[in-house]
């Protein structure tokens, strides 16, 4: 009989610390979780599905738009965010249903309250019940950060972004990362005049000449960027919100959105006092295989700030449970992990970006734009864009960078091509399909660029 109460306790209740827990679980683990909010962490609940969906709810003005060049006599009214917010909660509540009939129906314990860590194979409640494990492992993630200044407390950050109870008709998003670039194209998708500051150039980190085009598409949709602005006061007004800038710049709007940046969620877990070392962002340094300094504790996912990707965080999740369970050591790969950023237009990335690429050896950069056959016959004229980097000496595709139409599911395909070292040569061998956009991956013959 065991000395714990539990083989596996997981305080976190999102993508990896549910897969963790069923996997273990599937192995014969008396296995627990707590979860302190609701059962699919950000992704599901405040993050990558909320937002895809309305991703989708900003699209249908511009297809309308085609469908009339098409010949359709399409019309579109206005915009019912109550209809679809109501809509939104119940697919929210029906994932969240869908988690929790797999925790318990692979035999997971579930506790719906915050849980910390007290000692290394210990963990309390918050209705102040101790419970042990042979292991813990932190699966808690992150949390968005909004810096300190002068009425930071009126400002918005993506977690309120699925509660308005009405829409906002003007918006200042802060931030240049992918986060705030997507609400800004969602945001003015439903009709929102949308204003965009950051302190520095947007999308910072991911390739320059995609970023650009990004960029000004965004600026074209009518989206207000401004860059080299620092916000170092925010009043309400009421209903209102007047923000001072660090350029003098004195604006109201009806809404501020903080997309700074997210922080691992480690603050006030018990974590440091329990002996497990973070790092200077308040990460949870683990090895390879997931594991602390603490033999007995161990962490997956946002809260390790390695890749913040829920697919990564499942796969980690997934690893340490074949590791400790199934006795299969098993890493997660974080080379070549491709991602999408659900811009208008999307873009989908994988690999190294040109700079990256160049500190590395010579290169070879191929390139396409061009109008795809669907939208150019409706008169829209944003193009779509494709970049190869290619390493000179070995040939392997180093960096796929694609904006458009369903970028995020072509590069989906081509993170496999990557994976198994694909070369330059191996794409061109590649017959192309026709009439599609993906087909330029094949048919790019000469370098734009070249060391």
């Amino acid at each position: 009989m065991s000395d714990f109460d539990f083989d596996l306790f997981v305080i976190g209740g999102g993508s990896g610390g549910v897969r963790a827990a069923r996997i273990s679980a599937g192995y014969g683990a008396k296995v627990a979780l707590a979860e302190e909010y609701r059962l699919g962490g950000t992704c599901v609940i405040r993050g990558c599905v909320p937002k895809k969906l309305m991703v989708y709810a900003s699209g249908f003005p511009g297809a309308v738009e085609e469908a009339q060049a098409y010949g359709w006599d399409a019309q579109i009214g206005a915009f019912d965010w109550t209809k679809f917010r109501g809509k939104l909660d119940a697919e929210l509540t029906r994932l969240e249903a869908i988690y929790r009939r797999g925790q318990e129906g692979a035999g997971v314990t579930l506790y719906d309250q915050r849980a910390t860590v007290v000692a290394p194979h210990e963990v309390q409640l918050a209705d102040g019940t101790r419970v042990s494990a042979k292991h813990i492992l932190v699966a808690v993630g992150g949390k968005p950060f909004v810096p300190e200044f002068e009425g930071c407390e009126h400002v918005l950050t993506s977690n309120d972004m699925f509660k308005f109870d009405t829409l906002p008709k003007t918006m200042l998003i802060v931030g240049g990362g992918y986060i705030a670039c997507e609400f800004a194209c969602i945001m003015a998708g439903l009709g929102v005049d949308v204003t965009l500051f950051n302190r520095s150039p947007l999308l910072r980190g991911f390739d320059t000449d995609a970023r650009d085009v990004i960029i000004g598409q965004m600026e074209r949709a009518g989206i207000k960027i401004h860059t080299g602005v620092v916000i170092d006061k925010v009043e309400c007004l009421g209903d209102d919100f007047r923000i001072h800038a660090s350029d003098n710049r004195d604006e109201v709007f009806d809404a501020v959105l903080y997309a700074t940046g997210r922080v691992p969620l480690t603050e006030g877990l018990g974590l440091e006092d329990a002996g497990v070392k973070l790092g200077s962002r308040g990460e949870v340094l683990v090895d390879a295989y997931s594991q602390t300094n603490i033999p007995s504790i161990f962490a997956v996912g946002d809260v390790t700030d390695r890749i913040a990707l829920t697919p990564v965080a499942i796969r980690e999740g997934h690893a340490f449970a074949d590791t400790i369970f199934g006795a299969k050591p098993t890493t997660m790969d974080h080379d070549l992990v491709a991602s999408a950023v659900f811009t208008q237009p999307e873009f989908g990335t994988c690999g190294l970006t040109e700079d990256e690429a160049r500190e590395k050896g010579p290169v070879e950069i191929y390139l396409s734009s061009f109008k795809p056959m669907k939208s150019a016959f409706a008169g829209n004229p944003e193009p779509v864009f494709l970049k190869l980097v290619v390493s000179k000496e070995h040939r392997t595709v180093l960096g796929c960078h694609i904006v458009g139409e369903s970028a995020g599911e072509m590069i989906q395909m081509v993170a496999i091509a990557m994976k198994m070292g694909a070369t330059k040569e191996q794409f061109d061998a590649t017959c192309a399909v026709h009439p599609t956009m993906a087909e330029e991956l094949v048919t790019m013959r000469s370098p734009a660029r070249t060391d």
